[in-house]
């Protein structure tokens, strides 16, 4: 596994991160095993940065991680944990109440203090702003991060799903810079690509992470808009990378995102050993400027301009 460098964290974190969102299954006791065993799997193959949410399993999640660091003592200390918080459930703390996004300072503060808990560590490594609520104060929101980074509860700040102008107003109330963003990135959802925000990454130093990195090849991305005609022509393609880099589809897809110089990082969500281990073997495939044209011409139906 390649380790690289998180924004300007210090941190240096596996090119692969491996989310955990999925990893309690149905919650039933074999749905944990398996997701215990893809976690070890995923520690011993070379992962060593983990990604949580709050509303991921309702926090079970959270829980069953903090079940593995206690069955093996001294891990905690070789893994960057992260989680991510600002979405609140429907009917959330009152009946009736609206499904919504709040970045109001005691929401912030109780949801940072709740995923402690759950995983039962004291301080996380970093903490992300899951999506962007539409009636955040720069200001407001910067005085409450720098309030869990004072109190040790926090070490390094990031975002998810913003867009460049969002970022760019955080960061200007915040005196911490703001290490990545996680967005939506695969050859469904390229936006990244045009609006901004691989530009920006690279402007300030910010590591993009990549979230549902295979959807529109391994499974439907969000909001598929593709035409059997699309998906036809992506097949057409990446059958014939699979014959030139003798690997498999999703592996190629992991090897197009690899290449852009943003460096970004794809989260990895299997709970499938075998595909945890060999997700890595992208990180091998000498992938070219060429074949990276081909796939994006083929997912567009044309050549570039």
């Amino acid at each position: 596994m390649r380790n690289i460098q998180l924004g300007k964290s210090g941190l240096n974190s596996s090119r692969f991160i491996y989310g955990c969102m999925r990893i309690t299954g149905d919650n039933s006791s074999a749905d944990r095993a398996k997701g215990k065993l893809a976690l070890r799997t995923a520690i011993e193959a070379g992962y060593n940065h983990f990604d949580h949410a709050d509303i991921y399993a309702g926090g079970l999640s959270e829980s069953l991680f903090a079940e593995v660091l206690k069955e093996s003592p001294g891990l905690r200390e070789q893994l960057i944990i992260t989680s991510k918080a600002g979405i609140r459930i429907e009917d959330t703390p009152n009946p009736g109440d609206p499904k919504c996004y709040d970045f109001s300072r005691d929401y912030l503060v109780n949801s940072v203090d709740g995923i402690l808990k759950r995983l039962e560590i004291e301080t996380l490594d970093m903490f992300l702003l899951h999506r962007p609520d539409y009636l955040f104060n720069a200001a407001e929101v910067a005085d409450t991060l720098m309030q869990l980074h004072s109190a040790g509860k926090v070490k390094h700040f990031g975002v998810s799903n913003f867009t460049p102008s969002q970022v760019s107003l955080l960061q200007s109330a915040l005196p911490l810079p703001l290490m990545v963003n996680q967005v939506e990135i695969n050859i469904h959802n390229i936006n990244s690509f045009t609006d901004g925000t691989l530009d920006q990454c690279q402007q300030l130093g910010i590591t993009p992470v990549a979230w549902c990195p295979l959807g529109g090849v391994a499974y439907s991305a969000w909001g598929n808009t593709f035409s059997a005609a699309d998906e036809q022509r992506i097949e057409n393609e990446l059958t014939l990378q699979v014959e030139k880099y003798q690997c498999q589809s999703w592996q190629v897809i992991l090897a197009w995102l690899l290449k852009h110089p943003a460096q970004i990082f794809p989260i990895i969500g299997s709970t499938t050993p075998e595909r945890i281990l060999a997700a890595k073997h992208s990180l091998e495939l000498d992938y070219s400027r060429e074949d990276w044209y081909r796939l994006l011409e083929a997912r567009n139906g044309e050549p570039v301009p």
